[in-house]
């Protein structure tokens, strides 16, 4: 008991419960120098060479091959590629028997990170992205993606034509495109590059994927994409969702033509049977025994005869113009000769006479053709009367 009393002494007392450790909160967190409200974190600043005084300490370098149609156009404008990079210490070369360009390190590059741009240069320039465009990339705010799509899609002729629905007509469709996203885009192959912002460039990669496998036409993406700017105008719907305002648009299944199978035919272990040669069917005309003298002359008489129906059939042709059409014909009224016909009908025709002047004259009212005044001078005129 005394050992456990003495242990208690050490500690401080038995009553006394043993303190947590307590930390200085906020020794070290003093006021850094961009702690600032004011600074903009996002902003990349332009590199300045007194950062990297003392160099590269290793040669970076990559290479990457063009096509064949490009040699020429770089022989003329690689003069301008090489002017641009020897601005930021970067030494590059063409290659022509390769067929590949090289960019690297010297010991006047500053800048670590220019070699990644200079690398980006080349590819851009290897997909047919013209010189003066592909100079952009050594910009810090530009950034580039290249979209393999040969590899999405099987058949040729799908992948042509979801191309050119990415394409448009008129290249209006790729052109809507670059003004909602901000990126310059080009269509080449199976490549699609692009150039902008890494925001612009996820929206490209995404409307180009989805053309190629045919999940969204580019149309319909560029309608979403014109909302969503539309959206970002408003302050009040900053921090809402937006799918509410936003079409969804359903994939309709189209029917197509049904290919008509063709009927197999029955399966037969047996060789089809050999096809007659010319001798064998020479041999079954027997012209194969004629001489020289008279196969020639069979010949000249069949070549008369096809002359001749040749010529027959372009006269008949050419006759056919002059040829009258067929004028309809007009039935003519048949004339009986019989005196009792035209008898019968005289007196029938002066009955019809007779009768029609009886009428006439039982209805004809001779007031009416007797010009009455007004209403006010037949009464004056009877009152006189």
């Amino acid at each position: 008991m005394a050992d456990v009393e003495e242990e208690n002494n050490r500690n401080g007392g038995s009553d006394d419960v043993e303190k947590p450790r307590t930390r200085h909160k906020g020794k070290h967190d003093k006021d850094k120098p961009w702690d600032d409200p004011s600074i903009d974190h996002w902003k990349v600043d332009k590199f300045d060479p007194s950062w990297n005084e003392g160099g590269m300490l290793e040669v970076s370098s990559f290479s990457t091959l063009f096509p064949q149609y490009r040699e020429k156009y770089l022989q003329e404008c690689w003069p301008i590629v090489k002017g641009a990079l020897k601005e930021h210490g970067i030494a590059c070369e063409l290659n022509l028997v390769e067929g590949c360009m090289t960019v690297s390190t010297t010991r006047k590059t500053r800048d670590p990170y220019i070699i990644v741009k200079a690398r980006d240069l080349i590819k851009l320039l290897s997909r047919s992205v013209p010189a003066p465009q592909a100079v952009k990339i050594l910009n810090d705010e530009l950034q580039c993606d290249i979209i393999k799509i040969g590899n999405l899609v099987r058949k040729k002729e799908q992948f042509v034509k979801r191309r050119q629905h990415l394409v448009g007509p008129n290249s209006s469709t790729l052109k809507a495109l670059e003004i909602l996203t901000g990126c310059y885009i080009l269509v080449q192959g199976s490549t699609v590059a692009a150039m902008g912002s890494y925001k612009g460039l996820k929206q490209v990669r995404k409307v180009v994927e989805e053309c190629i496998l045919n999940k969204m036409h580019p149309v319909y993406n560029i309608k979403i994409l014109m909302m969503r700017r539309e959206l970002a105008k408003d302050p009040a719907l900053a921090n809402e969702n937006w799918d509410r305002f936003l079409p969804k648009f359903k994939k309709k299944n189209v029917k197509q033509k049904k290919v008509k199978a063709k009927d197999k035919k029955p399966y037969t272990p047996f060789p089809p049977p050999q096809q007659p040669s010319k001798v064998d069917l020479l041999l079954e005309s027997g012209e194969y025994f004629l001489s020289d003298q008279k196969k020639q002359a069979k010949k000249w008489q069949e070549k008369q005869e096809k002359q001749e129906a040749k010529v027959a059939e372009t006269k008949r042709k050419r006759e056919e113009a002059f040829v009258p059409p067929e004028e309809p014909s007009k039935e003519v009224p048949k004339h009986t000769d019989d005196n009792n016909d035209v008898a019968a009908l005289a007196s029938s025709l002066k009955k019809k006479a007779k009768d029609f002047k009886q009428k006439s004259a039982e209805k004809i009212d001779a007031a009416s053709y007797i010009a009455a005044p007004s209403g006010t001078s037949t009464k004056k005129k009877s009152k006189r009367s």
